[in-house]
C-alpha cells in the first residue's frame, strides 16, 4: 500500500505544481492587466483547489502508512532525524498543509468578492504564497 500510495502522491504532485502555478500565473496577469473575472478564471481556481486537497488527502494518508513520516518520527524523536528524514517527516507535511490552507483561505474570500480586480488580487495573493510554499518544500532529490 505504501509504494502505490508513494507513486500516485508522487505523480499527482506534478498535476498540483502545474495547477497552481497556473492558478497563480492567471490572477497575476489578470490582477495586473485589470481583467475581467470569467468562468474560465473561476473553473482554474476551482481545479487548483481540487487538486491541492486530494493532494493534501493522499499525503495525509501516505504520512502515517510511510516509514518515513510519522513512524520515523515516533521512532527517532526531533533530535534523532537528519536533514532528509525532516524534510519527510515535518518539513513537507506541515507546509504542504499551510500551502493548501492558504489556497482554500483564498479560494474562499475570493468569491466573497462581487468585482474582477478584487478576486483577482486575493487569488494572486494566497495562490502565489501557496505556490511559493509547496515549490519551497518539494523533495527534489527524489523528483529527478
Amino acid at each position: 500500500m505504501y509504494s502505490v500510495l508513494q507513486m500516485i502522491h508522487s505523480y499527482w504532485a506534478y498535476l498540483v505544481v502545474l495547477m497552481v502555478v497556473i492558478g497563480s500565473v492567471n490572477a497575476l496577469v489578470k490582477f495586473f492587466g485589470k481583467k475581467e473575472f470569467h468562468a474560465v478564471d473561476f473553473r482554474i481556481s476551482l481545479f487548483t483547489l481540487i487538486v491541492t486537497h486530494i493532494q493534501i488527502l493522499i499525503g495525509l494518508v501516505l504520512y502515517f502508512v510511510s516509514p518515513f513520516g510519522f513512524k520515523n518520527l515516533s521512532n527517532n524523536g526531533m533530535g534523532g532525524l537528519d536533514s532528509l528524514g525532516r524534510l519527510l517527516a515535518v518539513e513537507h507535511p506541515f507546509i504542504g498543509i499551510l500551502a493548501v490552507t492558504l489556497i482554500t483561505i483564498g479560494y474562499s474570500k475570493h468569491k466573497k468578492k462581487l468585482t474582477s480586480t478584487p478576486k483577482f488580487k486575493v487569488l494572486a495573493i494566497f495562490y502565489t504564497l501557496g505556490m511559493l510554499l509547496i515549490l519551497s518544500r518539494i523533495p527534489w532529490a527524489n523528483w529527478f
